[in-house]
């Protein structure tokens, strides 16, 4: 599938352009997040499919125009540059992660290019310095809404008073959703014992760990990506460590389960932005499309690509333009859009409001725990 997309890419008649909705994908295809990445182009290529199927948008056929960025930050402003000036894309879905999102924002700024990143779920992607940023979205929920589910959740439904954060110091992910767990969870009158860090592609772990069991903490708090989460998992389970541990979504793929083993996962939770087992209606028929379309369950990586796509979908039928001014309009417009993992609106920081909910590992299994529905 990526090789055919990414052979679709070149070249082209002026006729062909001219009946083209040319928009970009920066993503993760290789490197340390290449899940990711994957996962969420299937979800917005499924989008696009079904929009092309039923007669196009304004007319035209959609293509979508992918670049790898490699899992790094500095190829994904660079694939950026290149959907930009070379392929000439009206608007772009990604990247992936929060700190190659945030690489690319001032590219998208200075090109006055709308990007909707599907799952970068840090603050800094649409705001800086207390100001909006004019050209960046988001399909996911922000860390501060995690964060604050998960501190909720180890005070209310686990019922722990201690707890030890444990954080991946190279990733604003990691630091923005420890920041948020933290006040919520102090708030509650919970305690944080200590706080311990790694780096990605880091393998052994057992010497923080070995500090934060002679914590003893009631539950440690790990907001990480699933290649170190398994990692980590594995090796606190043989030390003896049989507390709970509590994530968010850079736990929600299935390759968190061959590297930790399914028994290490247990008494384990993480937030996220979709359950294959939610029985609304339209989360029912986006399962049972993209079970059609691939063969396999979506994760919640594809779920909110198949959404990033609807949002940019119906932005432009609303802005009857392809121009991306009008475009990145439409979006900061959107109210009460139906996507995948709910009703969404674009809040004035560029986020949409939508649910969250917790998920369980139950011997290699997600199990639906939760659903919580903020506010508005």
């Amino acid at each position: 599938m990526m090789a055919g997309a990414l052979a679709g890419c070149g070249g082209g008649t002026k006729q062909e352009a001219a009946n083209e909705i040319k928009l970009g994908g920066n993503f993760e295809l290789t490197g340390g997040v290449a899940n990711y990445g994957k996962q969420a182009v299937n979800g917005i290529q499924l989008a696009i499919k079904e929009a092309n199927a039923s007669g196009g948008v304004l007319g035209k056929q959609i293509k979508l125009v992918l670049a790898d960025n490699k899992s790094e930050a500095a190829e994904a402003t660079n694939a950026l540059t290149k959907l930009i000036t070379q392929d000439k894309v009206v608007a772009v879905f990604g990247p992936a992660t929060s700190s190659n999102t945030i690489a690319t924002v001032q590219v998208s700024q200075d090109n006055k290019i709308p990007i909707i990143t599907p799952t970068g779920t840090s603050e800094k992607i649409t705001v800086d310095n207390g100001k909006t940023r004019p050209y960046a979205f988001r399909s996911c929920f922000i860390d501060p809404l995690q964060g604050t589910i998960m501190a909720n959740f180890a005070s209310n439904t686990l019922k722990v008073k201690t707890a030890v954060m444990y954080i991946d110091n190279s990733s604003d992910y990691s630091k923005g959703l420890a920041k948020s767990f933290e006040t919520v969870f102090t708030q509650n009158g919970g305690t944080i014992l200590g706080q311990e860090a790694f780096l990605q592609k880091d393998q052994d772990f057992k010497s923080t760990l070995t500090k934060i069991k002679a914590l003893n903490p009631e539950v440690v708090f790990i907001p990480a990506y699933y290649e170190e989460v398994g990692k980590i998992l594995k090796q606190a389970r043989e030390m003896g460590m049989n507390m709970p541990f509590i994530g968010t979504d850079g736990w929600d793929d299935a390759k968190v389960v061959e590297i930790a083993g399914a028994a290490s996962l247990n008494n384990t939770y993480f937030s996220s932005h979709f359950s294959s087992q939610d029985t609304d209606p339209n989360v029912v028929k986006f399962i049972a499309a993209y079970k059609k379309e691939y063969n396999q369950d979506p994760s919640v990586f594809s779920a909110l690509g198949y959404d990033a796509g609807l949002l940019m979908i119906d932005a432009i039928k609303r802005a009857n333009s392809t121009d991306p001014q009008k475009i990145r309009d439409a979006i900061e417009q959107t109210k009460d859009l139906q996507l995948s993992t709910g009703i969404v609106t674009i809040d004035a920081n560029h986020n949409p409001i939508k649910s969250a909910v917790v998920i369980e590992m139950k011997d290699g299994k997600q199990v639906f725990k939760e659903k919580i529905t903020p506010k508005q």
